[in-house]
């Protein structure tokens, strides 16, 4: 009797034994779950089909049949495309451009650019003003403008020249409302200057405009050009052959080298042509502003 109590307590004491197994022990209390919203209520068919007529625009029409006739094909195509095919030009139109044509004496610039002008539309050879006496053959206004030195000399005070220099004592300029009013006529511009002249316009215009060294086929070629214009005594053909042989080493500072050797015209006249075509039909074009 003693020994059943005596159990009994024990048992009471000790709720983890169940008929003599131990109980498993009890679990943590569950986290609550994160809150989800419900989901959302899906609209019928009947009801989103109004709301999909209003968003989205009417399928195209087809396009029409390859075998319509060229009108209703592009007519076609323009409603396909939901669209009219623009009759405006894909690539903007080339602007005016400043050709720099430079070399030393006697390689035959006036003859380039004089052919120039005759194979191609649009190119004003701008007519530069100097000071010295005119030559045999040439007219006043169109080789030069030919002006006394007080003349010029107001029209450095006016600032009324793009250029000038003093060379072999006499005064040349480039005149710059003449480039303008020519330019604002959608013409090219062509400036004949010597290689001093053309550093001088480098510093100036910098990259807005193309820069072309004219040279003979040789040396030996060049003087006799020289030699042959009877232009000068042997003196003064000293200095600009010593004078051509400085030149030449400035040809690095050009964009293009155009050859113009003796009989050979048509062929420096048309590269000249080539660079002009290449220039305008690049993406990056030279911008001028004068």
């Amino acid at each position: 009797m003693l020994l059943s109590r005596r159990f009994s307590c024990a048992l009471a004491r000790a709720p983890s034994l169940v008929r003599g197994r131990p109980l498993p022990p009890r679990a943590a209390p569950a986290t609550p779950p994160a809150f989800r919203p419900p989901p959302r209520r899906l609209m019928s068919s009947s009801s989103s089909a109004g709301w999909q007529h209003a968003s989205r625009p009417p399928p195209p029409p087809p396009p029409p049949h390859p075998s319509a006739d060229k009108d209703q094909l592009f007519r076609g195509l323009e409603a396909a495309l939901g669209t009219t095919f623009s009759s405006e030009p894909l690539a903007p139109p080339p602007q005016p451009m400043i050709l720099v044509i430079s070399g030393p004496s006697g390689v035959g610039k006036d003859a380039v650019i004089k052919r120039l002008q005759e194979e191609r539309e649009g190119v004003h050879f701008v007519v530069t003003a100097t000071s010295r006496a005119k030559r045999p053959g040439e007219v006043d206004g169109k080789d030069y403008y030919f002006i006394t030195k007080e003349e010029f000399l107001t029209m450095i005070e006016r600032d009324e020249l793009l250029e000038y220099a003093l060379v072999y004592g006499e005064y040349k300029g480039i005149p710059k409302q003449q480039i303008r009013d020519y330019m604002a006529k959608g013409c090219d511009i062509v400036l004949r200057v010597d290689i001093q002249g053309a550093a001088t316009l480098r510093e100036i215009l910098g990259e807005s405009a193309v820069f072309i060294f004219l040279v003979a086929e040789s040396e030996e070629a060049l003087v006799k050009r020289l030699i042959h214009r009877k232009t000068e005594t042997a003196d003064k053909l000293l200095v600009r052959i010593a004078t051509a042989r400085e030149e030449v080493r400035r040809m690095q500072n050009f964009d293009y080298v155009v050859v113009n050797a003796e009989g050979k015209l048509e062929e420096a006249v048309k590269q000249v042509e080539s660079i002009i075509d290449a220039e305008k039909a690049k993406i990056h074009k030279r911008r001028v502003n004068i």
